[in-house]
């Protein structure tokens, strides 16, 4: 299983966590889609992870990236 970790801009309550969640739980290949809204972060698992529709995604979703970290 991958795992990619990307740090969300403009994240502040639960109601962005859950739109982020949605958004990236979308994409193919997303088993499980991890919010964390204290570190402004989400995690993504899954099986061939694309890392370009992930970021799509969040900003598709409203938010920006500051930072990624594949795993």
């Amino acid at each position: 299983m991958d795992q990619k970790q990307y740090d969300v801009t403009g994240m502040s309550c639960e109601h962005c966590a859950a739109s982020i969640r949605e958004e990236v739980s979308e994409v193919p290949g997303v088993s499980e889609a991890v919010v964390d809204l204290a570190a402004k972060s989400v995690t993504v698992y899954g099986t061939d992870l694309d890392d370009e529709r992930l970021r799509a995604a969040i900003v598709e979703a409203g938010y920006g990236i500051a930072d990624s970290i594949a795993a």
